[in-house]
């Protein structure tokens, strides 16, 4: 185990070629794994400052659990189960711990949950594809996911039918995700970004491959209402549909968001589920 993020060793492969093509369960699974292995030190390097050891941030814009009370207010929080899926190095796990709840955190990537060690904490850490999740059913009081699943996953219904089988009845999931609006626009921070170049309900996957036409990164698409309608598929009420808007104080750029755009056009969908 290597937990300290060592710049030095950061060894680039050749650039892969991006395209729009077809990335069933599996690849999109493996595709993604690695991905996240190979970049998690970059990854903590450039954003951990803005995620902090132990904040709840729900996507680029800054929004925080604190304010946002999505999961519920936090004096409710105490004493609750909660599973975290793609947790990344835990931060949101930890504020929860710091609230008086039980997290567990989940992510797919090994080297993200070694940051996870890095950080430190009591958080029980656990590496595992959210499609087939290792608890059994009726574990949870909540669960819940900052950016770090839905995006990539090929088959959404399959997860989402897996967290309502954890959860335990009138249970909340909440996730959040690129908002699906931005699919038609370039993922490009600038005026470049505020264009539409592509059709809003064309669903072929985004795919980064190798020279040998493998998978190397993978990110799905839904529109507004496929999302709608996978909750519903998945067992689940929904209860609201957060588009939280850029704050003044939020002056980063953070890939394709920026404050240009995010003044503009929302960059993230946030949805609270419930289990009844």
């Amino acid at each position: 185990m290597e937990p300290i993020i060592q710049e030095s060793e950061l060894t680039e492969p050749p650039e892969p070629e991006a395209t729009r093509r077809d990335a069933d369960v599996t690849e999109s699974s493996r595709a993604n794994r690695t991905w996240w292995d190979r970049n998690a030190d970059e990854y903590q390097i450039e954003h951990g400052t803005f995620l902090g050891d132990d904040r709840f941030v729900w996507g680029p814009e800054g929004l925080d659990e604190v304010e946002a009370e999505l999961l519920g207010p936090p004096e409710e929080l105490k004493d609750k189960d909660v599973l975290e899926i793609g947790a990344g190095a835990a931060q949101c796990s930890r504020w929860l711990l710091s609230q008086g709840a039980r997290p567990v955190a989940l992510d797919l990537s090994h080297r993200q949950l070694q940051h996870a060690l890095r950080i430190g904490g009591d958080v029980p850490l656990v590496q595992a594809d959210a499609g087939v999740l290792p608890f059994k059913g009726g574990a949870f009081d909540l669960v819940c996911s900052a950016y770090g699943v839905m995006p990539f996953v090929a088959d959404p219904v399959l997860v989402l039918k897996e967290v309502r089988r954890v959860l335990r009845p009138g249970g909340r999931f909440v996730f959040s995700a690129t908002h699906p609006v931005r699919w038609a626009f370039p993922d490009e921070p600038g005026p470049e970004g505020l264009s539409v170049a592509a059709s809003y309900f064309d669903r072929t996957p985004y795919v980064e491959q190798d020279e040998q036409g493998n998978a190397v990164y993978v990110e799905h698409h839904r529109t507004i209402g496929d999302r709608v309608r996978d909750i519903v598929a998945g067992g689940f009420r929904l209860v609201d549909i957060v588009e939280p808007e850029w704050p003044a104080w939020n002056t980063q750029e953070w890939g394709g968001w920026s404050p240009l755009r995010g003044n503009l056009i929302p960059g993230t969908a946030i949805y609270v589920c419930v289990r009844d």
